[in-house]
């Protein structure tokens, strides 16, 4: 039995297993409507997902770190990649019009979309016109951006997600919440729960050992393969001097899904161009190293327009805006176009592995979420809640180390921060505001700064054996609900430097 709820979103009734559904899809994908900070504290109740996370987030370092170990070039490719990137954007028109010229060439059709609703609108309308009322896909950050399986699915057309991963997501109504591993906060026992409820013909006494149930997806999934007859993927890159397209996968269903239907729609975000074949040569070194820790993806699949009797027989490519345009024109902010999605910025970051990615509200989760959301959107006003994403971050430049890109994400957060504060200027105070301007006054007077510091030995009595404050009285708790506050030192610096000042004089009188 099923129901529809409020915003048109078809969910069970009631999930009969060890699972529940945890974000249902959201009417627009880049804004799930929440702040960061509120959304973070419901993420952080939930330890099981915590747990899925950690055990994942530090399986996948280890193996990227052995990986990169083995490559003694490996900081002149990152070097190499951004140069890369830095070209293509900087001539990214030009690049993009020998992308069309070359797929055109070898009987593709190329489709320009400004923004989401058109990109939807084109796939539809090809879909349509075949009579299909299924389609299988390959995992695709941008079909999620765009919201394409829900619009298709009110429409009449079921969207089949074949990335195992994915399938998950989908089965349990859920959003993904890693770039890589989409189902990375569900551990076995809630997949295998979930494809019983969920997935057709599901095994009766299905386990959770992951042969097993990666045995009942192959089965479900080889039947969509065989009756599809329309595909559609994204790319990880464009190659413009010969109009070719390439997927990266590791299961097969990227292969299965880009040769066995008679039509394939690619929807790409026009930053993923590269200039040349060489250039594809450097970044899928980087890419499979930093995503999912592998030397090479299992499936590499390159396919350049049609070719008779070999394949899909009508090949669509949408080439999507959305914003990017925008972003491209930031001097600063232009770097998270670079983006080649290995998700290894997530795996690294402490915020990300403590919230999660359905902390973030979008589906680009992370550090690299929290600036290419805001960007793409145009969220500078307190106003919009992606506002607050370049603040979930400590800053602690780990992302821009893992970047095999090398963008600076921290730079990026920085100069987003200082965006959101002069667009917030003026009108009524709030209580950061108010103690901001509190804590000007001693921070501007060296005497009253001194003073306050006497009050320390006080407050390091009131920290308790714990030596750690956990809750602050208003309005203090805005800080203390998501953070524990270390007790102050047994000593101040000025009282410190004041002692070893004497001391030195009294050396040196000697």
């Amino acid at each position: 039995m099923t129901r529809t709820s409020n915003d048109n979103h078809t969910l069970q009734e009631r999930p009969s297993g060890n699972w529940a559904p945890s974000v249902p899809a959201p009417d627009d994908p880049l804004k799930w409507g929440e702040p960061f900070p509120q959304a973070a504290q419901r993420t952080l109740r939930n330890t099981q997902m915590r747990r899925n996370l950690g055990h994942a987030t530090r399986t996948i370092r280890n193996k990227r770190a052995i990986r990169v170990s083995e490559m003694p070039d490996w900081e002149q490719l990152r070097v190499a990649g951004s140069t890369i990137k830095n070209y293509a954007m900087t001539h990214l028109p030009e690049l993009l019009e020998e992308m069309e010229r070359n797929v055109t060439a070898r009987g593709g059709i190329v489709h320009w979309a400004k923004d989401a609703e058109e990109a939807r609108c084109i796939a539809y309308e090809i879909a349509a016109s075949h009579g299909a009322d299924e389609v299988v896909k390959v995992k695709s950050m941008v079909t999620q951006e765009i919201g394409l399986n829900e619009y298709f699915e009110k429409r009449g057309i079921r969207a089949w997600e074949t990335d195992l991963a994915e399938m998950i997501v989908q089965l349990s109504d859920d959003m993904p919440s890693h770039i890589v591993v989409p189902a990375i906060h569900r551990n076995r026992s809630e997949v295998r729960a979930i494809f019983a409820d969920r997935m057709e013909n599901a095994p009766e006494n299905l386990s959770d050992d992951p042969a097993e149930l990666t045995a009942a997806a192959r089965a479900h999934l080889r039947r969509k393969f065989l009756q599809a007859k329309v595909a559609i993927s994204g790319a990880n890159m464009m190659i413009a001097d010969s109009g070719t397209l390439v997927v990266y996968e590791s299961e097969g269903n990227g292969r299965m899904c880009l040769t066995l239907p008679d039509t394939l729609i690619s929807i790409v975000g026009i930053e993923k161009i590269v200039p040349t074949y060489r250039d594809f040569e450097v970044i899928g070194q980087l890419l499979p190293r930093s995503a999912t820790g592998e030397r090479m993806n299992p499936y590499t699949t390159l396919w350049t327009g049609v070719t008779p009797g070999d394949g899909p027989q009508e090949f669509h490519l949408i080439l999507l805006d959305n914003g990017r345009s925008k972003v491209l024109a930031d001097p600063v902010g232009r770097q998270a176009l670079h983006c080649i999605r290995c998700g290894s910025c997530m795996n690294v970051c402490p915020v990300y592995e403590h919230v999660g990615g359905h902390a973030y509200q979008s589906v680009y989760p992370g550090p690299i979420g929290a600036i290419l959301t805001p960007q793409l959107r145009g969220a500078f006003t307190h106003h919009d809640p992606a506002s607050t994403l370049p603040f979930a971050s400590s800053l602690c430049n780990a992302c821009f180390d893992a970047c095999p890109m090398r963008i600076n994400i921290p730079e990026v957060l920085v100069e987003l921060r200082h965006r959101a504060i002069e667009a917030n200027r003026g009108g009524i105070p709030t209580a950061w505001d108010i103690a901001m301007k509190a804590a000007s006054v001693p921070m501007s007077n060296g005497r009253i700064l001194g003073s306050a510091g006497a009050i320390l030995p006080i407050a390091r009595a009131a920290a308790g054996k714990g030596q750690r404050f956990v809750h602050l009285p208003w309005p203090a708790t805005a800080w203390s609900d998501t953070r524990d506050i270390p007790a102050p030192p047994k000593q101040t610096f000025r009282s410190w430097f004041s002692e070893h000042s004497a001391d030195s004089d009294k050396g040196g009188q000697k």
